[in-house]
């Protein structure tokens, strides 16, 4: 008989059996990403999170999972429900502690849900509820998952949508050139003129992945992360230790981009590279130039993706700039359990013109697209 269990810590559980739930297309969801963020110092308990993941055991075999954290704050969620916490505390209600599935730090998609069959997968959605009920939390939050999952809620859970700027190569292109030719005129000049300012500031770039880097690439990747979270006022939660980590557990899913001058780094990207897809994740530089910030984190990581045959490229959140450099908008999706009826039917007409204004939103963007014709391009928001 199976019966589902809580682990602090994703240790209690060994790398083998977490991993044989996924098929290791989304470098997020593997053990050694979500366990080296609790072991190097990325999640603690006073910034808002502290592992709750749910399993699944049939004997000593894990049939299902869900990475998932207990809840103070919304930090590092990407997914903004801040006036429902605003709302709650109104009505003289807690909305915190929360439960939320979701891989900290990182506005992704991917699975969330780790089963072998659908009926494992509604299983832990079933659960999720029935735990948030008898723990007397506010809510239950599964974020950035896949479209196919949207199968698996019931309909009790709310469903919400955003959209990010994505990179998708099914035209089959083969170099960048190729895909520039896609572009109308005004869109290839301005990336060319982008690039070219680059080349004559006399700045090169060498993109390592896990098993070519050096511990002064880690160190100097780790510091540029540093300064932008320092100069954006917000509070760094990666941990050289953690890049570190990457590096030897994930070497071939670690893949960073430094810009150089004379043989020095001055600005680099750190991205995640899955079976199909490279993940932008954070960005950093010593010292500015015309063109540096495009060309570090999103043309060398198209160029990538064209060498290796990769055919996504996702940068990251938010950032209409993208747009005009071949990124079009795509849906992401969350999916919410509300314990409260009043509150998750208010909720619920709430997500649903959200949804309709999102969906316009998108449809504006695709409309705008810098391709030479309208679907000549990579798939718009689908």
């Amino acid at each position: 008989m199976a019966k589902a269990r809580i682990l602090e810590s994703l240790a209690d559980v060994t790398a083998g059996h977490w991993d044989a739930l996924h098929d290791g297309g989304n470098p997020f969801v593997a053990h050694a990403f979500l366990h080296g963020l609790e072991a190097h110092g990325c999640l603690r308990a006073r910034w808002g999170w502290r592992p709750q993941h749910l399993t699944v055991w049939e004997g000593d075999e894990l049939v299902a999972a869900a990475p998932a954290y207990l809840k103070d704050n919304s930090h590092g969620e990407f997914v903004f429900d801040h006036a429902w916490a605003h709302a709650y505390a109104q009505a003289g209600l807690d909305y915190f502690p929360k439960w939320l599935c979701a891989v900290p730090y990182s506005p992704v998609t991917g699975p969330r849900l780790l089963a072998r069959t659908p009926e494992r997968r509604r299983q832990l959605g079933v659960l999720m509820a029935g735990l948030c009920e008898r723990n007397g939390l506010s809510s239950a939050h599964v974020n950035f998952h896949t479209e196919a999952e949207d199968a698996d809620f019931g309909d009790d859970w709310l469903a919400r949508v955003d959209v990010q700027y994505h990179w998708h190569n099914d035209r089959g292109w083969r170099d960048f050139d190729d895909f520039l030719a896609a572009f109308d005129h005004k869109h290839r000049k301005n990336i060319r003129q982008e690039r070219a300012k680059v080349e004559r500031a006399g700045i090169t770039f060498r993109v390592v992945d896990g098993t070519q880097v050096e511990a002064n690439d880690l160190a100097a990747m780790h510091g540029f992360y540093l300064q932008t979270f320092a100069e954006y006022g917000n509070h760094p939660a990666i941990t050289l230790e953690f890049l570190q980590h990457l590096a030897l557990t994930m070497p071939r899913s670690l893949v960073i981009v430094l810009a150089m001058r004379d043989d020095r780094p001055i600005a680099g990207a750190l991205c995640l590279r899955g079976g199909d897809t490279l993940y932008g994740r954070y960005w950093g530089a010593s010292e500015m130039a015309p063109g540096l910030h495009f060309e570090t984190c999103y043309y060398q990581g198209i160029d990538y993706c064209l060498r290796e045959g990769l055919t996504r490229f996702e940068p990251g959140a938010q950032g209409e700039h993208k747009l005009a450099r071949g990124f079009l908008p795509t849906f992401v999706r969350s999916r919410h359990w509300i314990a409260h009826e009043g509150f998750r039917e208010a909720l619920g007409d709430w997500c649903a013109q959200e949804a309709e204004s999102v969906r316009a939103y998108a449809r504006t963007l695709a409309a705008h697209s810098p391709y030479k014709a309208q679907g000549d391009g990579p798939s718009s928001a689908t």
